[in-house]
């Protein structure tokens, strides 16, 4: 067998063919942004009560157990819209809703973003190749909290460069989540996540950020992913609920934004990894509520 090459492609990737939208059975509830242009401004608390955390856990672990079974799913020649039908069925049928459905007008359940797509590709007819990765975003709704979660895949025979930006971005995340403190500023993450990523040269992307999350999908919170000291004072709290999701890349930082408002690709095509886990702030650092069940 050949070896993969050590050097990732340049991208190349062009919008594919979008499916009718998914429907959820009438006894699922939905969140309260379905249907309206913008969520309903959030203005409750980003520290949760036990009951909430547990909430918050048990649709945090659901979003994990779909997340394993879709990516048993991936390899070359399936599509990102298989992708999306499988994970939409595996939510609905354990009664959740997939959140990323129609917030802000978002027309799939899940995001399936391709190499150089950093963030929120749309499931389309895009056809995985070998050598590719793809990043799947799934959030579940359940009991009224959502649980946010994400990974990148490899597909296939991966080249190195891919490989090692892939492995790498997992570590920054858990260095992010490890710098977690009662007492620390929120800005101490993204000083974790970059101060990592600059060993290796890659862009750390600052516009996408992690989040609070909960009751709702975004309560507000910012947590950014870059060193961004003195701004983002604010202490962690034990029981404070939030996202920790880098993105990082092999080129410039920088990004387009394609014509359909949602897909952002690196400026100058270069490939991108992101990983998030949704975690608890407790007394003694930080719990993560992504974790699948087996």
């Amino acid at each position: 067998m050949a070896s993969a090459p050590s050097h990732a492609p340049a991208g190349s990737l062009v919008p594919g063919t979008l499916s009718p939208e998914r429907t959820v059975p009438d006894h699922i509830d939905p969140p309260d942004y379905v249907g309206l242009a913008e969520p309903p401004k959030y203005t409750g608390p980003d520290v949760f009560d036990n009951a909430t955390v547990e909430r918050i856990r048990r649709a945090g672990q659901l979003a994990a157990d779909c997340m394993v079974a879709t990516g048993e799913l991936i390899r070359p020649g399936v599509t990102t819209d298989e992708l999306d039908a499988f994970a939409h069925e595996y939510l609905v049928q354990r009664g959740a809703y997939p959140s990323c459905l129609r917030y802000r007008g978002f027309p799939k359940s899940i995001c399936t973003s391709v190499n150089e797509v950093i963030c929120h590709g749309i499931p389309d007819s895009t056809v995985l190749r070998d050598g590719d990765i793809v990043n799947l975003d799934i959030t579940a709704f359940l009991n009224g909290a959502h649980g946010d979660h994400n990974v990148t895949f490899l597909v296939g025979e991966v080249d190195e460069q891919s490989r090692l930006l892939v492995e790498r971005t997992h570590e920054a995340m858990m260095r992010g989540i490890k710098a977690v403190k009662p007492g620390r500023p929120i800005n101490v993450i993204g000083r974790a996540i970059e101060s990592y990523a600059r060993r290796f040269n890659y862009g750390v992307v600052r516009e996408f950020i992690g989040h609070g999350v909960g009751p709702a999908f975004h309560t507000g919170l910012v947590i950014p992913h870059y060193d961004a000291a003195p701004d983002y004072g604010q202490l962690i709290e034990p029981g404070m609920v939030f996202t920790i999701e880098p993105m990082l890349t092999l080129g410039t930082r920088h990004w387009d934004m394609w014509e359909d408002g949602w897909t952002a690709v690196t400026r100058d095509r270069k490939r991108t990894a992101q990983f998030e886990h949704t975690i608890v702030a407790t007394q003694e650092g930080a719990e993560i509520l992504t974790r699948p069940s087996a």
